[in-house]
């Protein structure tokens, strides 16, 4: 008998897809776009909020279609094959692949604090003007062990998922504990209380150089908007569980669960591990700032904010190492459930001839070991290409449109199989439902409209996936016509 994951199993999976190295940076830059604390503070609310409101209302999808591909398989359902593939592409060419890449060069990166010919400034090769780094290398290295791994079969990706989210979570709890319960700085923390709410020290870069401003009211909402980005971000691939159902033990119960329970510990944890930066470092810092103190939250070195952090617990030498092991058991847990779950999404595509035929069967140990390698080649070469960070930011825009098409598809699915049983109901609807799509189609339009840069781009390579859905029918086709 094949072996399942527990309902534990799929909490830590959610918790430990989600929590990658975005936590420890990100809040820097969102600092700097809404200029207040208490902004921070609520641009990590307002992510978690959506995330478990989505959650919530994905439990009544995944109660009605437990079996692998997630939501590639509701959008199909609800809203014909060509919507569902148009996910499924974009989540292979850059969502999934490219966060997988992200994950594995930031953990290289950080790795670099133990090792330093890790450092992605070490260029072992250059050909004209592409330039490899060790820490590309080391990223891809660990992409082909943790598939070689899931390739095995499920025990050993349980026992990542059982022991290092396990670890993961632990520290950050610790870490947490630490900075705002033993070395908060009350002065520090009476300071950033003091100037909660303002908006007149946000910062935008203009060229080379950095040029504080302030925000009117509509200037904040629309900056609220932007800054999310950065929290949504860390907040994604919650919806992962959802793409093993094959794996999952009693997956109608388990899997909907899993969702809204791991998404509300992490969104614990990200305000938790903010207000601990608020407690030990001040919120406004200065560019030109020569110490930890004075750079801030908003200009911590690197935007590494959680090393800056830990510098002030623990001393400007141990704390790099500290935060560099946690980042790598973080960033480790990140992508091997990354990994686990997007083979998944294109062996359900395959089946229906919507990709290639060579990723459908299991080998041996009952995993899609082909479409495993797939996908790990794809990882490297976007490893390789350094273009994962930019393809990311192109597609934020496109990830909420299809989560507002996914919850959508409750709607619909209600209107066109009524009598299909639903094990869960999405809870509260319509009402929850209907916030997350204004609050998402909100973020959508602000995106659209203050970063077209990005958002434009993501919809092309969204819209690409059109012919090339058509040429997968039109082989289909030809194959069963023979």
């Amino acid at each position: 008998m094949t072996k399942k994951l527990t309902l534990i199993d799929g909490v830590l999976l959610v918790a430990g897809s989600m929590i990658g190295s975005g936590i420890f940076i990100v809040s820097a830059d969102m600092g700097r776009t809404v200029g207040g604390p208490g902004w921070l503070l609520v641009l990590w609310l307002l992510a978690g909020v959506m995330t478990i409101l989505a959650a919530l209302s994905y439990g009544e999808l995944a109660g009605m279609m437990p079996e692998a591909g997630g939501q590639y398989v509701y959008l199909r359902r609800a809203f014909g094959p060509l919507l569902g593939f148009l996910y499924g592409w974009t989540l292979f060419l850059v969502i999934q692949c490219g966060t997988i890449a992200a994950v594995a060069v930031a953990f290289a990166k950080f790795s670099s604090y133990i090792i330093p010919s890790f450092s992605d400034q070490n260029i072992l090769l250059k050909i004209g003007s592409l330039h490899i780094s060790a820490a590309q290398v080391v990223g891809i290295l660990c992409i082909v062990f943790l598939t070689y791994l899931n390739s095995k079969g499920i025990k050993y990706v349980q026992f990542i998922i059982r022991y290092f989210s396990s670890a993961k979570l632990f520290a950050l709890f610790g870490l947490i504990f630490l900075g705002i319960i033993v070395f908060r700085d009350d002065v520090v923390w009476s300071s950033n209380l003091f100037q909660f709410f303002r908006t007149d020290q946000t910062w935008l870069k203009e060229g080379e150089q950095w040029v504080q401003t302030s925000l009117s009211t509509s200037g904040l909402l629309m900056a609220m908007g932007v800054g999310m980005v950065g929290s949504l971000f860390s907040s994604e691939a919650w919806n992962n569980i959802t793409f093993i159902g094959g794996e999952m033990d009693n997956p109608k119960r388990n899997i909907p669960l899993s969702m809204v329970l791991g998404t509300v510990v992490v969104t614990a944890i990200y305000i938790l591990a903010n207000i601990s930066y608020l407690s030990l470092l001040p919120f406004y810092g200065n560019p030109e700032g020569t110490d930890v103190l004075q750079r801030g939250v908003q200009f911590a070195t690197n935007d590494r904010v959680g090393v800056e952090a830990a510098k002030v617990m623990f001393g400007g030498i141990s704390a790099p190492i500290i935060m560099a092991i946690l980042i790598m058991v973080s960033t480790f847990a990140c992508n091997n459930g990354l990994i686990l779950s997007g083979a998944r999404v294109y062996q359900a595509m395959a089946k229906n001839g919507l990709f290639f035929k060579s990723m459908i069967p299991n080998n041996n140990n009952e995993v899609p070991s082909n479409a495993l390698w797939i996908q790990c080649v794809w990882c490297s070469i976007l490893c390789l290409s350094g273009k994962y960070g930019q393809l990311l930011d192109y597609v934020i825009f496109a990830v909420l449109i299809f989560y507002i098409l996914t919850i959508l598809a409750i709607f619909r699915l209600r209107r066109i199989e009524p009598d299909t049983r639903r094990p869960i109901k999405a809870w509260g609807f319509p009402i929850i439902p209907i916030i997350y799509i204004f609050l998402a189609a909100a973020i959508s339009l602000d995106l659209l409209y203050m970063k077209p840069e990005y958002t434009w781009p993501g919809l092309i390579i969204v819209l690409i996936g059109i012919p090339v859905y058509f040429l997968f029918r039109a082989n289909l086709k030809s194959v069963a016509d023979e």
